[in-house]
């Protein structure tokens, strides 16, 4: 779910996380409008089918980008300042409230979620800088299960219109 902009609007998006650590990720949408976001761990790329364009950029070398904490490039106690985050005794989840060390960029703090009784991550929620938020919440969630190296591999499309966001270490 993200949550922003003017007039605070909510968009809810569906789809499914793949991730093997260290850096890799594919974010793969099906709802409300498809488009996929893979990182091998050197390079992002961004497709969107509807428009067939890609963006292609390099995966920040900072280890403390939001989403890149799922992928395991961060560590809490050395990137964060770290609080119990709302919820209190009766909740079924533990919430961390983590504030980067360092000012970041792109946001101004995150929290996850976890599973009081199985530890499970539950969820994130990224503050945006620029007042939005993103929660992501995890259903199914299968930890270790042997995800192969070409999951994260994506050709983009012949004929696609291809922009880099930046350059793209090789």
């Amino acid at each position: 779910t993200h949550e922003g902009g003017v007039l605070k609007r909510k968009r809810l998006e569906r789809g499914t996380l793949l991730v093997k650590k260290p850096g890799k990720m594919r974010w793969t949408y099906q709802a409300p409008d498809e488009k996929v976001f893979v990182s091998d761990g050197v390079r992002l790329i961004q497709y969107f089918p509807d428009e067939n364009r890609a963006v292609v950029s390099e995966v920040p070398d900072d280890d403390q980008a939001a989403v890149l904490f799922l992928a395991g490039r961060g560590n809490l106690t050395r990137d964060f300042n770290v609080s119990f985050g709302q919820g209190g005794d009766a909740a079924p989840t533990w919430t961390l409230r983590l504030e980067p060390r360092k000012p970041q960029p792109e946001y101004d703090w995150l929290e996850i979620a976890a599973a009081r009784n199985t530890l499970v991550l539950q969820s994130l929620t990224v503050a945006e800088k620029q007042g939005s938020r993103s929660t992501f919440v995890f259903a199914n969630f299968k930890e270790n299960p042997g995800l192969a190296d070409k999951t994260f591999a994506f050709s983009i499309p012949r004929g696609a219109e291809v922009s880099n966001a930046g350059p793209v270490k090789r």
